[in-house]
């Protein structure tokens, strides 16, 4: 049994990991590397195995840095089976699709800048719309929570709830060999437990290996509770200042509970029911609809209000903006809205318009409400900076910004050590998917007999 690790290795984004067992290639997940723009061309560097030999993907859930390469996987070679829950399975289509439009956007742009250049030379996107439907075609099985799928004889499969995102697991892979057995468990991204719409993650009883994310190692959030109610402080405190409210937003999830919250504020006169709210994100319109077809990712209470003909997530003044004449209209509101829009970390998107036209202004506030990788610009405003360049124009920084991590849809690092404490068995931790120094820091506080942090291609023989 053989592991080798080829994405998100000290590092956050473009997890990958490769489990060779019984003859048997097995990929967890197959991530794009995100941040700044020069991880472009990284994402189009080789994989660090071949894909041809590869027999089957299992993906943990449908972030873009966990699945966001998967059409160029299928465009290099891949032609085995992608399993995944059935609620990964909908939301990878969005975000796949949307990235591979997105790149073909891009090229369009760069190829008119080289022609105005002088410049001829052919260009092609990471992968195109036709690779992206061709890696949608070789999902296969769906599974379920904490039903064993059979991969190959003596090799399974158990999708546990990692409480991160709609469908999203952590995975257990057993082998069976000469009457022996082994077990990995790959976590995947772990949820923040006391969210408001999803279970809280779950584990197996035990593994021999385990394979874990550390994205908040070095950290503990603020209580749910606490957040919301800071949430609820930022919006009254701008719309008594007459300005907007900005949410850099990820569209799976955290759309989701701030409109949530937004509904739950209203109810209990925390936000004027005369509030505007614009949810300008084709994806995370797409992606709300998803929800309402998987109670069985959902907290029980919530399910309830969905099976019971209720909605959390209809607001009185909700508009949601599909089309780019709706978002550019959006912009014309100059005080009292709260608008919604990605990319979470600012890299892209309708959220660079939107700061573009509210950052300067002192009566408005950027509420950021997720992760930002270093090299972002949401990054580079939350650590302090004067102003910063969007759309080819420099913005002064003046509206109030705001940080509230505890909506975070990542354990803190009290989190991760209670959810590894809960799993016996553990000969050797490999903690992945985090920056080198919050890695470092869940590191020496896991009870583990060996703890490693492997770096890019590094591989391990169990």
């Amino acid at each position: 049994m053989k592991l080798s690790f080829h994405g998100a290795d000290q590092d956050v984004t473009g997890s990958c990991h490769l489990l060779e067992c019984l003859g048997r290639r097995i990929l967890i997940d197959c991530g794009m590397r995100q941040g700044s723009r020069e991880l472009v061309q990284e994402n189009a560097e080789p994989f660090g195995f071949d894909p041809v030999a590869i027999d089957i993907v299992l993906l943990t859930h449908a972030h873009l840095d966990h699945c966001g390469r998967l059409p160029l996987l299928v465009k290099r070679g891949f032609k085995g089976e992608i399993i995944a829950t059935a609620a990964t399975r909908e939301l990878a289509r969005l975000v796949i699709v949307d990235a591979a439009h997105l790149q073909e956007e891009e090229l369009r742009r760069a190829s008119r800048h080289q022609r105005r250049h002088g410049d001829r030379s052919p260009a092609e996107p990471l992968y195109s719309l036709l690779d992206a439907f061709a890696a949608l075609g070789q999902f296969g099985r769906a599974a379920a929570y904490g039903a064993p799928i059979q991969l190959a004889p003596g090799i399974r499969a158990t999708f546990i709830d990692a409480g991160h995102i709609l469908g999203s697991a952590s995975v257990l892979v057993e082998v069976v060999e000469h009457g022996e057995s082994r077990s990995v468990l790959f976590s995947g991204d772990i949820g923040n437990a006391g969210r408001p719409l999803l279970r809280p993650p779950a584990t197996p009883a035990s593994a021999d290996f385990i394979v874990m994310e550390s994205t908040y190692g070095d950290r503990l959030h603020r209580p749910m509770a606490a957040s919301i109610d800071e949430f609820y402080a930022a919006v009254a405190e701008t719309f008594a200042r007459g300005g907007n409210i900005i949410i850099p937003t990820f569209a799976l999830e955290r759309a989701q509970e701030i409109l949530y919250c937004l509904h739950q504020g209203i109810e209990i006169s925390k936000v004027p029911t005369a509030a505007q709210v614009f949810l300008d994100s084709p994806m995370a319109i797409s992606a709300t609809e998803i929800f309402r077809h998987h109670p069985e990712c959902l907290e029980p209470s919530v399910a309830a209000l969905f099976q019971h003909g209720g909605d959390p997530f209809r607001l009185p003044n909700l508009h949601l903006s599909r089309e780019t004449a709706d978002s550019m209209a959006v912009n014309r509101v100059t005080g009292g809205a709260v608008i919604l829009a990605g990319a979470g970390m600012c890299t892209g998107g309708r959220i660079r318009h939107h700061l573009r036209h509210n950052l300067w202004r002192s009566e408005c506030s950027v509420v950021f409400v997720g992760f930002a990788a270093i090299g972002t610009p949401a990054r580079r405003i939350i650590d302090g900076a004067q102003s910063i360049v969007l759309l080819g124009e420099d913005i002064p920084v003046r509206a109030r910004i705001h940080t509230i991590n505890g909506f975070s849809a990542h354990a803190d690092q009290q989190e991760l050590i209670d959810w590894h404490r809960r799993i016996s068995g553990n000969r050797i931790t490999f903690v992945v998917h985090g920056e080198l120094a919050a890695m470092a820091s869940l590191a020496v506080k896991l009870v583990a007999p060996r703890v490693e942090m492997p770096s890019m291609h590094q591989s391990y023989d169990l």
